[in-house]
């Protein structure tokens, strides 16, 4: 999607501090971060929200949750919180899917 911030970056037009890279999936640092260690993991494909997600997407969600771990491996944190919003409501304002990997703090519980 030409207007969708991910994709730009996913295409090398906008910049960004790329941690990851394969040919399903980039990471990159938060350029708003909300903890010490706060890295987007982004599928390649342009899939708006979790719910616009297919059958055939499956392989691709586990991925980004085995690459999630990986980054956050190589930020230095054992200790980490995935993050999916969905939605508006739920916090979604970039409609692309994302996974937040939040680390380098201690996380409190409930997280809304």
């Amino acid at each position: 999607m030409s207007g969708c911030i991910f994709c730009q970056i996913i295409a090398g037009e906008r910049p960004a501090a790329l941690l990851y890279e394969d040919d399903r999936c980039v990471a990159f640092e938060d350029v708003n971060p909300k903890a010490p260690v706060h890295v987007l993991v982004v599928p390649r494909k342009h899939i708006p929200t979790l719910q616009d997600g297919s059958e055939e997407d499956e392989g691709l969600l586990g991925h980004l949750m085995r690459v999630s771990s990986q980054v956050a491996g190589k930020k230095g944190v054992g200790s980490f919180r995935t993050v999916i919003n969905t939605n508006s409501e739920a916090g979604q304002t970039i409609y692309h899917l994302h996974v937040h990997v939040l680390g380098g703090r201690a996380m409190r519980w409930p997280p809304g």
